[in-house]
């Protein structure tokens, strides 16, 4: 049982800190954040199913394609419910989103159908310390921290990591440089929504897929952002496998029904202490 809690506590804990890995990297670029990821999240699962279960694609191209779909909803999101708003320094984005999320979600009711689906998995397995392990719940985590590491050093040492700082530092300045920030931001929201996209294929074999599947993950993975920082890609994956690990120890113990009250319990005492998140600190701007 325990093998079996730690397993789907960090498959848990890693699929919403690729969650919230969208919303850090929109907040670091535009100070705006996506709350429909959790509905592409849910794009990610039934695209990926409609292609290869219903089409017969097989997974080296209907994989691809996901993703470029759910890069594509990023882009939308933006210049349709983001960009209209931020340009104008209204926080409307913010119910603009919501609002495109529950769109998008009755739209994949409708077209998809509300009954859950399956998407097979894989019945390969590796022994640790005595107990099978099926080695597709070892591959979320191993991807989630692949992104992690991959911002990092996208940021340190890279040249669209100067960028990327120049637009969070001072966004006038990065226009008068020659940067456009306006392209800088669509891009940070592409790669927020393909997050979501892998995250929500990577899960797929793990729960059904269902028009609505995102709507908790979303809410979940926001929590997370919090929990651990958005100012902060590292925080937020310690952050989410801590909180998948709290919630598949709960579920072990107290049962299901206690879950949400603990771990969102959990996340309340944490940000009373730590206002800015675990990891997280406040964003010193250069002037």
């Amino acid at each position: 049982m325990w093998s079996t809690a730690l397993s789907t506590g960090l498959n848990l804990g890693s699929m919403y800190a690729l969650l919230a890995l969208g919303f850090h990297i929109t907040w670091i670029v535009s100070r705006t954040l996506n709350f429909a990821q959790g509905s592409a999240m849910m794009v990610g699962a039934t695209v990926c199913y409609t292609l290869s279960i219903t089409f017969g694609w097989p997974l080296l191209l209907a994989i691809p394609m996901t993703l470029l779909v759910c890069a594509l909803f990023g882009l939308i999101i933006e210049r349709l419910l983001i960009h209209p708003f931020h340009s104008k320094d209204s926080d409307a984005w913010l119910m603009a989103t919501v609002a495109g999320g529950i769109l998008v979600d009755n739209i994949a009711m409708f077209t998809f159908g509300k009954e859950p689906r399956q998407f097979p998995g894989t019945d390969f397995s590796i022994d640790i310390f005595g107990h099978s392990v099926a080695l597709f719940s070892l591959l979320i985590p191993a991807i989630g921290l692949i992104i992690v590491l991959l911002l990092a050093l996208v940021r340190r040492y890279s040249t669209l990591g100067k960028v990327l700082e120049a637009c969070v530092q001072n966004p006038r300045a990065a226009r008068l440089m020659g940067i456009r920030v306006s392209l800088v931001i669509a891009t940070a929201y592409a790669v927020s929504t393909l997050f979501a996209g892998t995250a929500g294929m990577l899960i797929a074999p793990l729960f059904n897929i269902n028009s609505d599947m995102g709507t908790l993950f979303g809410l979940k993975a926001f929590a997370v952002a919090i929990l651990g920082g958005l100012t902060s890609a590292g925080g937020i994956y310690i952050s989410g496998l801590l909180f998948g690990l709290a919630e598949a120890l709960v579920t072990l113990y107290f049962g299901s029904a206690f879950t949400q009250i603990f771990t969102f319990s959990l996340v309340i005492v944490a940000l009373a202490l730590r206002p800015d998140g675990l990891f997280g600190h406040k964003l010193r701007v250069k002037v």
